[in-house]
């Protein structure tokens, strides 16, 4: 029987995790890999050194071979994908197969999976029943949310292999309630991990990488950026005896980063630019409106998902025809074919027109040439105006963002940059 004897992680040399993500669905290109994208950054989170992922689709021979390639290689294999009741969910009984260890039958596995059924209104099948096999001697990892548990076990010495479901929403529920506090108990170090995200926006990875290349060199707190579309997240990661030890690591370098990039650095951790926008509006007890064009309401949708944006947001208009500028926002019809709908005359006339029908203190207003097609050698797709109205005030600008990207990327640039910049706007208001 194979148990894990004292902290594995301890006693061996620091050899990382891998994930090993399983289904052929994935290598077809039918849905996206984000599960692992997102145990990547709990490895990083926690400090467990993370340095190769791999693909396998539904085979067996190959996914064998996979497993005992990364029990020579790493000390923590994390697996998901291929746990449940159909004849392509191979993956528990491979697991077992590469380590000649028999499948026993759970018996609290079987009740437990019975009664989810039951609640459910179904009858255990004999292909459900397959999921209460797991190899002699390993753990179980719980899964509250779904019918496929997930295993814990050290097959070999200095070795882990952890499984979970290809649900992302199970996998994420086992993750925080079993496997994360697992791996804080059994960690490889008595050091305790603490971590921040400080976001920026107007700054590219590159030149914040060039302003701060002392803090890159950095080993504990160790410093890395991480670039997406239209902002940029920096991770401060710091070890230390406790977690109080290591926030105190945190603290200086976020106070320098702050004054190295000024009003570039929004926010921190999980804050978005639209949450910090409504909470300056309720803060200053004002209301805003919004004119858009090629957004197609886009940042009308990204104001109100924010608790409370009630209390500032009035409203919006969805102007993507000319004669709907005309109408309902009093544009002229001339300043139209004079100028174009896509030019800094049309979107003034936009804010202008949102803004008395509303009777609010700030209005923002896009127009904008989204592709893929309607460019033209003057105003190329990716082409967006911009223009934001408030009390004392009206900011009037133009992005290029290139036809490279694609329609949706230039809509969601085009939305996180007006909101950038009524973010900048209301802090020199302040």
């Amino acid at each position: 029987m194979n148990t894990i004897k004292g902290n594995i992680i301890e006693k061996e040399e620091n050899k990382g995790a891998e994930i090993l993500s399983i289904g052929s669905e994935l290598l077809l290109g039918n849905i996206l890999n984000t599960n692992a994208q997102w145990l990547a950054e709990e490895l990083a989170f926690l400090g467990i050194p993370h340095f190769r992922q791999t693909v396998i689709g539904d085979n067996s021979s190959r996914l064998k071979e996979a497993i005992l390639e990364a029990s020579s290689r790493c000390q923590i294999l994390i697996t998901t994908g291929g746990l449940g009741p159909t004849p392509d969910d191979i993956t528990t009984k491979t697991i077992a197969s590469a380590f000649n260890t028999p499948l026993e039958e759970r018996n609290d596995l079987l009740i437990e999976l019975k009664t989810k059924l039951k609640d459910k209104g179904y009858i255990l099948s004999k292909s459900q029943k397959k999921q209460c096999l797991v190899p002699s001697g390993s753990e179980i990892l719980k899964n509250s949310t779904g019918t496929a548990s997930g295993i814990i076990w050290s097959p070999i010495p200095g070795f882990l292999i952890m499984t979970f479901p290809g649900v992302s929403s199970e996998l994420k529920e086992m993750w925080k309630k079993e496997a994360f506090p697992w791996l804080v108990k059994n960690r490889f170090s008595n050091e305790q991990i603490a971590s921040k995200i400080l976001l920026f926006s107007g700054i590219s990875e590159s030149s914040l990488a060039d302003k701060i290349p002392h803090l890159l060199e950095k080993e504990n707190p160790t410093v890395a950026t991480y670039a997406s579309l239209g902002q940029l997240k920096l991770r401060i990661t710091a070890r230390g005896i406790n977690l109080e030890e290591a926030n105190k690591k945190i603290e200086p370098i976020e106070k320098e980063l702050v004054k190295l990039t000024g009003s570039k650095c929004y926010g921190e951790n999980n804050q978005t630019i639209e949450e910090l926008v409504i909470k300056m509006l309720i803060n200053n007890k004002e209301s805003i409106a919004v004119a858009e064009s090629c957004t197609g309401g886009g940042l009308a949708s990204a104001l109100t998902k924010i608790p409370g944006s009630s209390k500032v947001f009035s409203g919006g208009i969805i102007a993507y025809n000319n004669s709907i500028k005309q109408e309902l926002l009093g544009v002229a019809e001339e300043i139209i074919t004079k100028y174009g709908a896509v030019s800094s005359q049309v979107v003034e006339a936009m804010s202008e027109g949102v803004q008395k029908k509303f009777k609010v203190d700030w209005s923002i207003s896009i127009s904008g040439i989204a592709g893929p097609s309607g460019g033209s050698e003057d105003k190329p797709i990716g082409l967006v105006s911009f223009c934001i109205k408030g009390p004392n005030k009206m900011v009037t600008w133009e992005e290029k963002f290139g036809s490279y990207k694609t329609r949706k990327d230039i809509q969601k640039l085009s939305v996180l940059k007006a909101l950038d910049r009524l973010r900048l706007c209301m802090l020199k208001q302040s």
